[in-house]
């Protein structure tokens, strides 16, 4: 069994009984114990109450965090012509076409978001075992693949989050920095929250939001209220 060291140690005994805090409890908790040398991300992870082996509890979409993630997004850009172009201005990290889609399936993939224009879903196709299980299939129902190339990459590079359910019903994601002031962080999460209840699916049943827990990158979690961290 690995050892656990003493920052570990003393932060699971701060965090021992703390449950169903409101979100401004919990974000101050978990800046004041996020002990590591860098940055770390403050990371919100939600238990919903579908099924996503079923298509109508399905649960997909994104939102633009008004504080932003404290995060470089390097994007690459599948287009052609005057949309490569917008691409590049737009400041996509990477723009190709077929030469882009060798690259990946050599297995260089030096992005995190992936925009096509639809025209190139042909090719963008070839790709779906590489980029499907990493989450960077463009998808039109959360603008990747869009003629609005521009929007779509400032979007990515501005601070927008992706979010899809995991086989256990779980979502999580990055809300933004330790380093941020607790009030931009309290406003993430709550955003960020408010996005998945809208997503709600028409097949999901009972309860929608269930659990959601709060830390940072390095640090234990602290249970949240759902009431306190739904702003809807």
């Amino acid at each position: 069994m690995a050892r656990i060291g003493k920052r570990t140690r003393a932060a699971r005994e701060v965090f021992a009984g703390q449950t169903g805090l409101s979100v401004e409890a919990a974000v101050a908790l978990v800046k004041d114990n996020a002990s590591a040398k860098f940055d770390e991300t403050v990371e919100i992870a939600m238990n919903l109450g579908v099924d996503p082996r079923h298509a109508d509890q399905m649960v997909r979409g994104r939102v633009s965090l008004p504080n932003g993630t404290g995060k470089t997004v390097r994007v690459a850009v599948f287009a052609r012509g005057p949309k490569a172009d917008e691409a590049r201005d737009a400041g996509a990290d990477i723009v190709g076409a077929e030469d882009l889609m060798e690259t990946v399936q050599s297995g260089k993939i030096e992005f995190e978001r992936c925009i096509a224009t639809p025209d190139m879903m042909p090719v963008v196709g070839r790709l779906g075992k590489i980029l499907g299980p990493r989450n960077l299939m463009p998808n039109p129902k959360v603008g990747t693949v869009t003629m609005d190339v521009k929007g779509a990459v400032e979007a990515a590079k501005g601070g927008e989050v992706q979010f899809r359910v995991e086989k256990a019903g779980v979502v999580h994601a990055g809300v933004g920095k330790v380093s941020f002031a607790e009030t931009q962080l309290v406003e993430n999460v709550r955003a960020f929250v408010s996005a998945v209840a809208r997503a709600k699916p028409p097949g999901a049943k009972g309860a929608y939001l269930k659990k959601i827990a709060l830390s940072s990158t390095m640090g234990p979690g602290v249970s949240i209220d759902v009431g306190s961290a739904n702003a809807e």
